[in-house]
């Protein structure tokens, strides 16, 4: 017979039976958030190996954000024709690098991510931010890193005076909701969205469950409320955003803060934007009293000496709506390896090598048993190819040991069989060159300008063969 220790044994594990049928365990992949319910070393959403990490599956469904009223929104389908496209209202931050990269300010109700390496300025920007936009509205600071009073020794080593700035040192979604409930901010700033945890969810603050569900009725809440939301995010040490790579489809603009840590510039750069051009860049620079703007980002990119060395070529840039002068550097050695080594700092690499390779088939200039090293003053990172003219001026220049003149600007792209090619945007990027005194500029045949620019000769080139014989 069963007594009454083993019938509430046998209950007892019934119930656990029950609750561990009810969790049962599953594995997400922490880059796409794909689920399998088997562990494999590579997800079959993404392809990526080693990134399947074991959660469980809870049926309890976490509730949604519906609003402050709680008036249940309409989810009957309507002619676009008949929806009035309404006005761009944006506010400024009081910071025109960082509106730049914004698009000209912040739009209400817009998701925001900031990404960046630790200590690289992520929070002294937000906090100086929500600093110079006092007047505008209230804005909420929620930390789930620091305590308040870390936040506050920030700001009065800023000093900053954050009268109107609330902040929440919380990481729970819910009580942070309730807290915006209360306080109705104008901003929101959650530092970092990897410390919030949904308690609807039996996760750990960080998961991929954790990090999509808070983001997505953060991102909710701010279109339903028109709150504009930034968010901090982590990232890697590949240099990308840590968490699900939803999370940057969820929010309306990706800004990654990056800088070299033995400089003291950063940069602000827009990957993503929903309310303007990708790709932008504000440059700022790091003081003793927080973050200051750098209006002239390329005077900064072309602090070079008195003397003209070999070695060097200036070239102009776009990123974005922004031209920019940059200094291209090159070193030139006889190798003594067997494989002659090439190093890029701000380049492509296998573009550099492709360069060389045209250089010497149709540039009659073999560089084959020469180390190449070839280096972008100032930190910057170019994917473009109108800098391919400069690099090949910068090597051909320290090969020969013929400085290029300071007074000179060069800009092309250099295809595979040897000729220049015009580059886009072509007339800003020489009214750049003029601005910053420049007298003398090596382009493309085909990118010469309708206008002559006083003050400015263009030589112009068609093929690598141009170029050999003007330098």
């Amino acid at each position: 017979m069963l007594n009454k220790d083993n019938v509430a044994f046998s209950a007892s594990f019934k119930m656990m039976s029950k609750t561990r049928s009810s969790q049962r365990t599953r594995y997400q992949c922490t880059e796409c958030g794909a689920v399998q319910n088997k562990w494999s070393g590579q997800c079959s959403g993404c392809l990526q190996w080693n990134t399947m990490v074991e959660s469980l599956a809870t049926p309890d469904a976490p509730q949604r954000f519906t609003g402050w009223a709680g008036d249940p929104s309409s989810y009957h389908p309507v002619p676009l024709a008949g929806v009035s496209a309404e006005t761009l209202q944006r506010f400024h931050t009081g910071l025109e690098e960082l509106d730049r990269v914004l698009g000209g300010g912040v739009v209400p109700g817009s998701a925001i991510l900031l990404g960046g390496d630790p200590g690289i300025g992520k929070s002294t920007l937000l906090l100086q931010m929500m600093d110079r936009i006092q007047g505008q509205g209230r804005s909420l600071y929620v930390t789930g890193e620091e305590s308040l009073s870390q936040v506050s020794m920030r700001a009065q080593r800023l000093g900053l005076a954050v009268s109107e700035v609330d902040a929440l040192a919380e990481v729970s979604l819910e009580r942070i909701l309730a807290a915006l409930k209360e306080v109705r901010p104008g901003l929101l700033v959650v530092d970092s969205i990897q410390t919030l945890y949904s308690e609807a969810i039996q996760s750990a603050p960080g998961s991929v469950v954790q990090v999509r569900e808070c983001a997505s009725q953060l991102v909710r809440m701010a279109k339903q409320t028109r709150t504009a939301v930034f968010f901090v995010g982590h990232v890697t040490k590949e240099g990308s955003l840590a968490g699900p790579r939803v999370l940057e489809h969820m929010v309306d603009c990706v800004l990654y803060f990056e800088g070299d840590s033995g400089s003291r510039y950063r940069i602000v750069r827009s990957f993503k934007n929903r309310y303007g051009s990708v790709n932008e860049l504000g440059v700022f620079a790091m003081t003793e009293s927080g973050l200051r703007e750098v209006r002239n980002p390329s005077a900064l990119f072309l602090s070079r000496g008195e003397d003209d060395l070999p070695g060097s070529a200036i070239t102009v840039i776009r990123e974005g709506s922004r031209p920019l002068l940059i200094e291209v550097q090159a070193l030139v050695d006889e190798s003594h390896a067997s494989a002659p080594r090439r190093l890029t700092v701000g380049l492509d690499m296998n573009r550099i090598a492709m360069l060389l390779a045209v250089l010497s088939r149709h540039g009659g200039m073999p560089v084959a048993g020469y180390d190449v090293f070839v280096n972008l003053v100032g930190g910057m990172r170019v994917n473009e190819t109108a800098v391919d003219l400069a690099v090949i001026a910068a090597v051909v220049s320290c090969l020969r040991n013929r400085p290029i003149p300071r007074n000179w600007i060069l800009l092309g792209e250099v295809g595979l069989s040897g000729e220049v090619r015009p580059v886009a945007n072509g007339d800003e990027r020489l009214r750049e060159a003029v601005k910053h005194g420049f007298t003398y500029a090596v382009v493309p045949q085909r990118n010469a300008p309708r206008e002559n620019y006083p003050g400015l000769e263009l030589m112009k080139v068609r093929t690598l063969r141009d170029l050999m014989a003007l330098i």
